[in-house]
C-alpha cells in the first residue's frame, strides 16, 4: 500500500509542473557566479559519444568561447579513450588543445573534487566553473565548497524544449479505433511522460545528496 500511494503521488505530480522546477532549482540553486573563470572543469562520467557527455561538451564549447583566457580540465573516471575523443571533440570546435588538461582520477564527485585539487597546484584558489548535468550540480557544487575551494560557480548543462506545435489530426494519420484521441495534447503524449522521468532523476539525486550529507561531504 505504501508503494502503491507513492506511485499515485508520482503520478499526479506529473500532471503538474513541480518535477520541472524541482529540477531546475537543482541546478540553479548553487550555480551563481560573478567572475571571471581561469578554470572551466567538465566532470564526465559516461561514454563518448553519450548523451550526458555531448550535452556537457556543447556548454563547454560555450564557456571556452566566452572566456578565452581559461583553462579547461577534462575530469573522468580512468578512461583514456574517452577523454581523447572528448578532447578532440573540443578541437574540432575551435577549443586550442594546448587549454585543454586531463585527470583521470576519481569515480564520484567526492573524489574527483579530490583528486583535482592534489593534481593541481592551488587549484583551490581559482576562480573555478564546473560544467555538469543539472541536477548534479547542486551536490558537487557543495562537495566542491566542502573541500575548501574558495571561488566555485556552475553550468547546468541543460536541454531545451524544441518550440514547435506537434499536434496533429488523427482522421488523417490513419484509422482510428477505440483509443482517446490525444492528437492535440501535449500534456498526454510529452509532458506527462518527461515529468515523471525527472521525478525518477530528482529521487535519485535526493537520495544521493542525502548520501553525501551524511558522510560529511557536504
Amino acid at each position: 500500500m505504501t508503494v502503491g500511494g507513492i506511485f499515485m503521488v508520482m503520478v499526479l505530480l506529473a500532471f503538474t509542473r513541480i518535477p520541472y522546477d524541482v529540477h531546475r532549482w537543482l541546478g540553479y540553486a548553487e550555480s551563481e557566479y560573478r567572475f571571471t573563470p581561469e578554470y572551466l572543469i567538465l566532470l564526465g562520467g559516461s561514454g563518448m559519444p553519450s548523451e550526458s557527455n555531448l550535452i556537457r561538451l556543447y556548454y563547454l564549447q560555450n564557456l571556452a568561447a566566452k572566456f578565452p583566457n581559461a583553462k579547461i580540465i577534462l575530469t573522468h573516471p580512468s578512461d583514456t579513450a574517452v577523454v581523447e575523443e572528448m578532447a578532440l571533440f573540443l578541437e574540432k570546435m575551435d577549443v586550442k588543445k594546448e587549454r585543454i588538461q586531463m585527470m583521470l582520477n576519481g569515480t564520484n564527485t567526492r573524489s574527483q573534487a579530490s583528486e583535482l585539487k592534489s593534481g593541481f597546484a592551488h587549484l583551490e584558489k581559482k576562480k573555478i566553473v564546473l560544467v555538469t548535468s543539472p541536477e548534479n550540480m547542486f551536490r558537487t557544487l557543495k562537495t566542491f565548497r566542502k573541500l575548501h575551494y574558495q571561488s566555485v560557480g556552475g553550468e547546468p548543462a541543460y536541454e531545451y524544449a524544441m518550440y514547435v506545435d506537434l499536434s496533429y489530426d488523427s482522421k488523417k494519420v490513419g484509422e482510428k479505433y477505440y483509443v482517446p484521441d490525444v492528437s492535440s495534447s501535449m500534456s498526454l503524449r510529452y509532458d506527462f511522460w518527461n515529468y515523471m522521468k525527472l521525478e525518477v532523476t530528482c529521487l535519485r539525486e535526493f537520495a544521493a545528496i542525502a548520501y553525501y550529507k551524511l558522510n560529511g561531504w557536504i
